[in-house]
């Protein structure tokens, strides 16, 4: 094992040295950002569906659609 080949297969199989592409922010991250700006503007309906996302990763439940939807459209 030479210095240019320690450690590689430990980044490959995160992500670091493959041609994969990185993955974009889960829906919870999302959530987490969107839940910021939405309790800085006051969007009820924004923070409840950031919160319904959030409890469903935390139970282990699949998100509903559209609150997903909301999230990944908040911004554009």
């Amino acid at each position: 094992m030479n210095a240019f080949t320690f450690g590689t297969s430990i980044r490959k199989s995160f992500g670091v040295a493959s041609s994969e592409p990185k993955p974009e922010a889960s829906s919870v991250d999302m959530a987490w950002l969107v839940l910021e700006a939405a309790n800085d503007l006051g969007d009820e309906a924004a923070i409840a569906a950031c919160r319904r996302v959030i409890d469903a990763s935390l139970n282990g439940t699949p998100a509903p659609p559209s609150d997903v939807h909301l999230i990944a459209e908040y911004f554009r």
